[in-house]
């Protein structure tokens, strides 16, 4: 199983971008506007909708408000097509005003992590200037 870690430091508090990640049904709206049409939740599943119409369906695993760590898996609709995905976002404090973002996903096969760290990557740079404009919008 391939192991994707990537780190990212984002000028926006801890707290912001915990409120933000573990709300859950507004990925669309604050977490990935523009790259993300629409977010439909049932139950512990969590549905986002793309613009092209594709359908990603999640599984919430955990929200650990202490920790401010969340989890989730990709069980249907992975692009480009997964046996497995589980990942993690967590938030720690960075300096006196910044935060780092650690984004941890394991998949098989292990030959699709390339493509995946790639993915990783750039989400993780969106995530960052929405982020970031949010909080300069506070």
């Amino acid at each position: 199983m391939a192991s994707i870690r990537h780190e990212i430091v984002i000028d926006a508090s801890p707290e912001h971008i915990w409120d933000v990640l573990r709300d859950v049904g507004a990925v669309h709206e604050r977490l990935l506007p523009g790259r993300v049409a629409g977010t439909r939740i049932e139950g512990d599943q969590r549905f986002l909708t793309f613009p092209d119409g594709h359908v990603i369906r999640e599984l919430i695993v955990a929200i650990d408000d202490d920790a401010r760590r969340l989890a989730y898996s990709v069980v249907e609709g992975a692009r480009p097509p997964l046996e497995h995905h589980h990942a993690s976002f967590e938030v720690h404090p960075e300096g006196d005003r910044a935060s780092r973002l650690v984004w941890t996903t394991d998949v098989l096969p292990h030959a699709r992590a390339a493509e995946v760290r790639v993915r990783v990557e750039r989400g993780a740079q969106e995530m960052r200037q929405a982020l970031e404009a949010a909080a300069r919008d506070r």
